[in-house]
């Protein structure tokens, strides 16, 4: 059997009702999902960023081991040029192992440059590990607090919540699947969730314009589904909205 008009603005009502204890539950707990959520991606990025860091101190220092062997083996060599200086036979060899002399000590000053500019390096890679690791530490003991807080609400408010979501959806069975798809449109338009509202002080409780005195008498009358013209959406009485 077709619903009538009056029907089916109870209908819409009573789903509206249900919808709007279920978004005030979810008020409560606030942005604290969100806040949540940003906090375990922020501490997801600190942890890339630690790890990296780490890869480049441990790469860092083993350039200065390598450096470092890389001196002693230029020494090395220099010392046995020097030693060979006392037997050479002519200018060439002595000009030639001079030159090795030279090479080697060019070799230990290049070494000894990237050595200072990776301890340099090492410095200031070591002050952001050490203010990524301040800033995670931080960020975790945020997010248990975070998680406690949305825990404790959640468990206060869930049993509620799940018998209203279970109201609701026997509550939508009640409405037209046209009219329905128009509701959850409009719930959707609006941050507060309100499809269907009342006349309160002769105006809509949705944008709060006024409602002129003819179309008030029409929707009292629940003859016909009526919109806000100012805000679309669907009005009804001051006695229905009572009923709640």
């Amino acid at each position: 059997m077709e619903q009538t008009v009056e029907q089916k603005l109870k209908a819409l009502w009573s789903l509206q009702s249900i919808h709007t204890k279920i978004d005030k539950i979810r008020q409560v707990r606030g942005e604290l999902p969100i806040e949540v959520a940003d906090l375990e991606d922020e501490i997801a990025g600190l942890e890339t960023r630690l790890e990296k860091i780490r890869v480049e101190l441990d790469d860092l220092e083993d350039s200065i081991v390598k450096r470092k062997n890389m001196i002693k083996d230029a020494q090395a060599a220099i010392k046995k040029y020097e030693g060979q200086l006392n037997e050479v036979k002519n200018n060439r060899e002595y000009d030639a192992i001079s030159k090795e002399i030279e090479i080697q000590g060019l070799e230990i000053q290049v070494c000894e440059k990237r050595i200072k500019e990776a301890e340099f390096e090492i410095k200031n890679k070591t002050e952001a590990y050490e203010k990524a690791q301040g800033n995670l530490d931080y960020a975790k003991g945020e997010l248990e607090i975070k998680k406690q807080e949305l825990e404790t609400i959640a468990s206060e408010t869930q049993i509620e919540e799940e018998a209203l979501l279970q109201k609701a959806e026997a509550a939508s069975q009640n409405n037209e699947e046209r009219l329905l798809k128009v509701y959850n449109k409009l719930r959707g338009s609006y941050r507060n969730g309100l499809a269907v509202v009342s006349i309160e002080r002769d105006s809509c409780s949705g944008c709060h314009n006024k409602i002129p005195p003819q179309l008030q008498s029409e929707i009292r009358q629940r003859k016909k589904l009526i919109i806000c013209e100012h805000c679309g959406r669907i009005l009804v009485d001051e006695e229905i909205s009572s009923e709640d």
